[in-house]
């Protein structure tokens, strides 16, 4: 059974200033352009390893969301954790920095979008916070939360 996945663009009619959209410039690189669910979140810089003990958690439909600073130094997911998200029941994950191993990311069923690409992986210092309010992009991310996504963009709707 497929969930109907909301269009963001209607969503956006419907609540108006109630939907923040995130500022644009998402790429998508999972297999899933679209999704949703509620948040879960991540403030790391160039360091993944707070990524990585979230996706180890069951995802319930989740999205993770992951604030990097939009920092272009280094990927804060690869397939790796994309497989780890898919296992663990994750809907999708979002990136304000990069991601790596693109190809393999577009063949999962994850809704996965970021920034942009960058092939070196991340420092693992376990340095970072989860659950965490975050402001980003022009929207505050709470945990719980709903996040939307698709092609059109990104809404954060508050819970």
């Amino acid at each position: 059974m497929t969930e109907k996945v909301i269009a963001t663009a209607d969503l956006s009619d419907e609540l108006g200033k109630d939907a923040q959209v995130l500022a644009p410039q998402w790429n998508n690189y999972g297999g899933n352009v679209a999704f949703s669910g509620p948040a879960a979140t991540v403030r790391c810089h160039d360091d993944n390893s707070k990524v990585r003990e979230m996706l180890e958690t069951p995802g319930n439909g989740r999205v993770l969301f992951v604030n990097g600073g939009g920092s272009t130094q280094c990927a804060l997911l690869g397939d790796m954790l994309g497989e780890l998200a898919v296992k663990n029941g994750w809907a999708g994950i979002i990136v304000h920095g990069c991601v790596r191993d693109s190809a393999a990311l577009l063949k999962l069923p994850l809704g996965v979008k970021a920034r942009g690409t960058h092939p070196q992986k991340s420092v693992k210092g376990g340095q970072g916070d989860t659950e965490v309010t975050i402001a980003c992009c022009g929207a505050v991310v709470a945990p719980g939360d709903m996040i939307y996504a698709d092609e059109d963009g990104i809404l954060v709707v508050r819970q």
